[in-house]
């Protein structure tokens, strides 16, 4: 029979997060945070039940829940439009699939990069545009177009 007990990334039971517990000192932030085992269930109980779209996001959450938080900001803001090049995004996607075995999350990234490209929102589709080019416009600064 399979263990069905849900565990924290700190690896305790959810019977083991109690007030006695906080009064006593006892929990750290790891032990409010959802583990990869457990969003790997919960991708599972999605996909079963026909959310394929958010098992696949739970799968990629599983991924990134061993990585620190800072790490994943990092993520977060190199996919922000105009904050990367194209290849700064699948050189990230090369350490996600190989230093942190994180393939799934590596794939969005590769697919994420080629939509960037596509739409023109990668950091080197920023023109600078000179204040001569837009005289007529009336502006005077350097414009940015997007």
């Amino acid at each position: 029979m399979p263990n069905n007990t849900v565990r924290t990334a700190s690896g305790r039971t959810l019977d083991e997060l109690d007030i006695e517990a906080i009064r006593a000192g006892e929990l750290t932030a790891k032990d409010l945070c959802i583990s990869g085992e457990t969003l790997h269930r919960q991708a599972d109980a999605a996909e079963a039940a026909g959310y394929w779209q958010l098992a696949e996001n739970l799968r990629r959450a599983a991924e990134l829940a061993g990585i620190s938080n800072q790490e994943v900001l990092d993520i977060y803001s190199a996919l922000r439009p105009g904050r990367s090049t194209y290849n700064e995004l699948i050189t990230l996607a090369d350490r996600l699939e190989n230093d942190l075995h994180a393939p799934l999350t590596a794939a969005f990234m590769r697919e994420a990069a080629t939509v960037y490209q596509e739409r023109g929102i990668l950091r080197n589709s920023y023109e600078t545009i000179s204040s001569e080019a837009y005289s007529h416009y009336g502006k005077s600064d350097t414009l940015t177009s997007f």
